[in-house]
């Protein structure tokens, strides 16, 4: 039987991971015809059929009643966009459904996405959401899923009329994706690849967002997604340069003044406090009190000003979210997370910045 959906999944290195997210592609319940493709992109732990008594199988292809599984291996990597685009190229079914190997879906996950294409002939594309649980109890991986889920159902702009086409969990007709050239393989990594096909369907086509297609991501701790943060930023702000103008995907406008405010307030107060360390230093080795000097006086309240209007801005523009931190975790947990979230939105503009020098 021809399968009525294509689940694409690129796999580099991901053996930890990929055998939990078959279990649960395998466990779908009410799932129209499918096949999965796996494309190793040139792992190192190259990617195998997992052997079952319940199933036939042939070299890289594993068949059953109500699936198949498919083997794609790359010679090299090629990075997760290129990697897509062979397994759409593969792909059987109408419609193409793309996950990052590092998920894990519900039982209902793929008859409510399909659901939702036999229910309106209409949609060309849709998106699913990561819940905000996660089975780790540190704290980041919480705050980064608590910060996702807001910006997905509290924060975002009704107004806009697409969604990310977030390769987490999204699913685009087969003939569509042909026509618009597949994902941008000049990107070498998970940076921005989404972002840009995303511009290239909203072009011509709504892309719906569905609440009830989910999946469970356990996210990483700060750093490795800082560094991701900085590095999405330099590559949007390059497609910003060439597009003039926001979007409910990326970057909304209101997006880019928070984080401009965050930033702000964070240097400011570090400058305030070299400047307080080189008064002192100086008073203490000359012996002279700065409260002598007005005009040090003067400056001293200003430089303590500053910071503190674009705290206050920042505070009322993050709002929806320490509420949502505070009512999902408690106090604490929302305190913490609105200073965390100070740290990654400095992040974000230096890459923003970087993005542009360069």
């Amino acid at each position: 039987m021809k399968p009525y959906l294509s689940i694409i999944i690129p796999y580099y290195n991901a053996g930890d991971t990929i055998g939990r997210l078959l279990e649960t592609i395998f466990k779908s319940k009410n799932a129209p015809p499918f096949e999965v493709i796996v494309v190793d992109d040139g792992s190192r732990d190259k990617f195998q059929i997992p052997k079952s008594k319940f199933q036939t199988k042939r070299k890289n292809i594993l068949k059953s009643k109500n699936y198949q599984l498919k083997a794609i291996h790359l010679k090299m990597n090629l990075g997760p966009a290129a990697a897509r685009n062979r397994g759409a190229k593969a792909a059987r079914g109408k419609f193409l459904v793309f996950l990052d190997s590092d998920v894990e879906l519900f039982p209902d996950t793929l008859h409510n996405l399909a659901r939702n294409y036999r229910d309106d002939p209409d949609i060309v594309a849709q998106t699913g959401v990561w819940v905000k649980e996660q089975k780790s109890r540190a704290f980041f991986p919480n705050f980064k899923a608590l910060r996702d889920w807001s910006y997905w159902i509290n924060e975002r702009d009704k107004s806009g009329y697409y969604f990310l086409f977030s390769t987490r969990i999204a699913s685009i007709k087969k003939a569509v994706f042909k026509r618009l050239g597949g994902f941008d393989e000049r990107y070498p990594g998970a940076l921005v690849e989404d972002i840009e096909l995303t511009y290239r369907i909203a072009r011509r086509y709504a892309i719906i967002f569905a609440p009830d297609v989910r999946v469970r991501h356990e996210f990483e701790g700060f750093w490795p997604i800082a560094k991701k943060y900085f590095l999405r930023a330099y590559y949007w702000t390059q497609l910003y340069a060439k597009r003039k103008k926001f979007d409910p995907v990326a970057t909304t406008w209101w997006e880019a003044l928070t984080a401009l405010t965050a930033t702000g307030s964070v240097v400011l107060t570090l400058v305030i406090l070299i400047f307080f360390g080189i008064l002192f230093i100086f008073s203490m080795y000359y012996g002279v009190s700065i409260q002598n000097y007005g005009t040090i006086r003067q400056a001293t309240v200003i430089l303590n000003t500053i910071p503190m209007i674009l705290l206050i801005f920042h505070i009322f523009m993050v709002r929806k979210f320490i509420v949502f931190m505070y009512k999902e975790k408690g106090l604490a947990f929302a305190v913490k997370g609105f200073f965390t979230g100070l740290i990654l939105y400095c992040f974000i503009t230096a890459g923003a910045a970087w993005g542009r020098i360069k």
